[in-house]
């Protein structure tokens, strides 16, 4: 005890236990308000599940088109024909039709049909003209003197066509000469000689249409042969 508080106040047992329990009292409530204060060690969240990764499936690959590739792909539309068919006429060693491959030329379809009888002029032919399906390709005369299939000929011995490169008047198929008859569209010494040399077999003549049964004469070259033609006495 100070000097000054000495003999002033004195503390008995009771008081001494009484002030330790306050102190005591004052301890617990100081450590309770710290504790409940401290938040404490951080709890570590909760490990999160992850969700099976579906299986990925392949896409196929499209295919894009190239340039001038048609729209609408393969199946959309249609190319264009793979074969032309043309007719060759004139002074060719075989008229008649020929079917050649898209693409061909007038000096192809030339060659198919055996090409141009001897001294046959071709100058009026463009030989490197692409073909188009269908068409008629005339040698040595031009397409005009032709008169077209069916139409009526000369009713008159003496009639005369009007166009030339043809017959001034109809052609007995059973009194011509070979000089006559190459007169004819679409007949040249080789048919000239054929025709006559069928006459002189079969005794003549009797129509137009037996000229199907001499070689080098087809349906086309009769088409054009009939105006000009007639049967007469053998």
């Amino acid at each position: 005890m100070p000097e000054t508080l000495r003999g002033r106040a004195a503390l008995g047992s009771v008081q001494l236990t009484v002030v330790a329990v306050v102190v005591a009292l004052g301890l617990a409530v100081t450590c309770w308000w710290v504790v409940r204060g401290d938040p404490g060690t951080p709890v570590a969240p909760a490990p999160v599940q992850a969700s099976p990764v579906a299986e990925l499936v392949e896409v196929p690959p499209v295919a894009v088109p190239g340039p001038g590739a048609p729209a609408g792909g393969p199946t959309g539309s249609s190319g264009p024909p793979a074969e032309v068919v043309v007719d060759v006429a004139g002074k060719v060693r075989r008229p008649g039709i020929v079917v050649l491959d898209t693409g061909a030329r007038v000096v192809d379809a030339l060659e198919a049909a055996g090409g141009a009888r001897p001294g046959v002029d071709l100058s009026s032919l463009n030989l490197a003209r692409l073909l188009v399906d269908g068409e008629q390709v005339v040698v040595g005369r031009p397409p005009a003197a032709y008169p077209p299939p069916g139409a009526p000929g000369p009713t008159g011995g003496s009639a005369t066509s009007g166009l030339p490169g043809v017959p001034a008047a109809l052609v007995d198929l059973n009194r011509a000469t070979g000089v006559e008859l190459e007169a004819l569209p679409e007949v040249g010494p080789v048919t000239a000689a054929a025709i006559i040399g069928w006459r002189d077999q079969h005794g003549g003549f009797t129509s137009v249409e037996e000229l199907l049964e001499v070689d080098g004469i087809g349906e086309a070259t009769l088409a054009q042969i009939r105006p000009f033609v007639t049967v007469g006495g053998g």
